[in-house]
């Protein structure tokens, strides 16, 4: 089996989960209720949801004013497709 067909669903889920865990957080603001974490956020970030976490940002407009945050996503995002980059280049 391609690895392709092994990896690409488990990325989907992991995007999937991410988006779901800011909606999540946006909804908790909302009503004022414990929120998750931002370290969580940003590990759900780390591990490969970048793309979930800025979609997600958009769709609901939500982390999209914090500073310390909107910088430790972009640094994470830049670092991924750095990674990315010179993968493909080996």
């Amino acid at each position: 089996m391609p690895t392709i067909l092994i990896v690409l669903p488990l990325f989907l889920a992991l995007n999937a989960y991410t988006m779901l865990r800011f909606w999540q957080d946006k909804r908790r603001a909302v009503r004022g209720d414990r929120r998750i974490a931002e370290s969580h956020l940003l590990a759900l970030v780390l591990i490969g949801g970048s793309p979930g976490a800025f979609l997600a940002r958009n769709l609901f407009r939500h982390k999209t004013r914090k500073q310390p945050f909107s910088i430790r996503l972009q640094v994470i995002a830049c670092l991924q497709a750095g990674a990315m980059i010179g993968w493909f280049l080996l």
